[in-house]
């Protein structure tokens, strides 16, 4: 008996075959939905009907979707993030939402940073006006013994801090959780959110979206923040206001951002793309051959685990 797999992740795929070899040994079909066929939530709500298993990327998963579908077992998110499935809806029709954490810690963390740098040091900007034939040089910051605030101190918020470390920089973290070893490894300090929000020089933001934390960044939260400080957000769309975040680069309540999360994505209507001093990327945070190679992997074998064992150890709902 074969089932038959939806995969929306565009970069499934992208690194090596072992998830596809995975999966068709375990008697799963594959279909890719790509956006040359046309929307992808328009070809999902078709597909979803008679579908057994999706491989899932960024897309929505409401109710009304979720209900539409005939068979379906499992909603293997391809990343952490679960917040555009609605969990309720699934689980009321005993289907399973699993997640792969770990799998693209490294690469978001690596992304953290790149876009410190470039908004720090003005990189994107000055790379287009060079090739808009227009030399520009823009008076940036250094990292170099700045103070780091983390928000959201999991796997991937250690990983930035680890890096900035690199940087002779002071780690605050704001998390519930305090990880002792992690605090005599690097030096970190668990603080309150104001006192990130006042004291850091550089703020990397790694929590979830939830109803704590939408807009926790907002038009108060900057203008308590130092008016050179550089925010970045590698998590979700949602945490920053973005009409808010746009008036404070604007007016120089701080200094620059760079987003690889977006409420809207991609955000090509945003105005926030008109400001020299925000940079913004496609949420590519995972998008690394290694971290591609991971998650195809654990995705899969999320899927393998829903139909051959009943259980999955990442299932969230």
């Amino acid at each position: 008996m074969s089932y038959k797999v939806l995969v929306t992740a565009r970069s499934f795929g992208s690194a090596d075959d072992k998830a596809q070899k995975l999966l068709e040994a375990n008697g799963f079909e594959l279909k890719k939905l790509v956006a040359a066929d046309g929307p992808i939530a328009k070809q999902l709500k078709t597909e979803i009907i008679d579908a057994d298993a999706i491989i899932a990327g960024l897309e929505d998963y409401t109710a009304e979707l979720i209900e539409s579908a005939k068979k379906l077992k499992v909603i293997s998110r391809y990343g952490v993030g679960y917040d555009k499935v609605d969990l309720t809806a699934a689980k009321a029709k005993g289907i399973a939402v699993t997640i792969t954490p770990g799998a693209n810690g490294d690469s978001v963390a690596d992304m953290a940073m790149a876009l410190m740098l470039s908004a720090a040091r003005n990189v994107s900007y000055m790379d287009c006006c060079i090739k808009d034939g227009n030399q520009q040089r823009p008076t940036g910051v250094e990292m170099f013994e700045k103070t780091l605030g983390v928000i959201g101190a999991g796997r991937i918020g250690k990983g930035v801090a680890r890096r900035c470390k690199g940087f002779s920089m002071d780690i605050l973290c704001y998390d519930t959780y305090q990880d002792e070893a992690f605090q005599q490894e690097t030096g970190a300090k668990y603080v309150d959110f104001e006192t990130i929000i006042k004291q850091a020089d550089f703020i990397t933001i790694h929590s979830p979206l939830n109803e704590e934390t939408k807009n926790m960044f907002n038009a108060e939260t900057f203008k308590m923040m130092k008016n050179k400080a550089v925010i970045v957000n590698t998590a979700r769309g949602g945490i920053i206001d973005e009409e808010a975040l746009f008036e404070a680069l604007k007016n120089g309540e701080i200094g620059a951002a760079g987003l690889d999360a977006t409420v809207e994505e991609p955000p090509y209507h945003s105005p926030l793309l008109e400001l020299p001093n925000c940079t913004v990327t496609p949420h590519a945070g995972a998008a690394t051959y290694e971290a591609s190679s991971k998650m195809g992997l654990m995705a899969a074998q999320n899927i393998v685990d829903i139909f051959k064992l009943g259980k999955c150890s990442f299932t969230v709902n």
